[in-house]
């Protein structure tokens, strides 16, 4: 990974309690992917197999073709299925040019493991998430 990747990854909030080496070393167990404006990342009912972290750009979810969040900067995707196993339960299609770093469904687990400050922040957004979900839904 680049100096300038590694100077964004240590700007997200989902790494802010990692010191300057722990976020070097978290840099090299992800890959960057670059997506093209209209490009879906992920595809609802196909098996999710990474988690992906925002570096630039945006990004839509929608669930039966209704946007239901958008997605910039710092925010994550694929983490529900990453963990579980099941496949996504939405499209994320690039609505710019997006740039993720992405971690292997098989890597993720043992990442946040060794990393619980970082588990427990992407816990909280989850929380936050499902508050919003619920409120969708009144």
């Amino acid at each position: 990974m680049s100096e300038s990747t590694v100077d964004s990854l240590a700007r997200l909030a989902l790494f802010a309690d990692l010191s300057r080496p722990q976020v070097e070393e978290v840099s090299h167990l992800f890959d960057e992917q670059v997506f093209a404006e209209g490009e879906r990342v992920l595809r609802h009912g196909l098996s999710g197999s990474s988690f992906y972290v925002v570096l630039e750009g945006e990004a839509s979810v929608r669930i039966d073709g209704d946007e239901r969040m958008q997605l910039g900067r710092g925010d994550f995707f694929g983490e529900i299925s990453a963990l579980t196993g099941d496949p996504p339960s939405a499209d994320v299609v690039a609505t710019s040019l997006l740039r993720c770093l992405v971690i292997a469904a098989t890597q993720l687990e043992e990442f946040l493991v060794e990393h619980p400050r970082v588990m427990l922040r992407m816990l909280q957004a989850e929380a936050r998430r499902l508050q919003t979900a619920g409120q969708w839904q009144q």
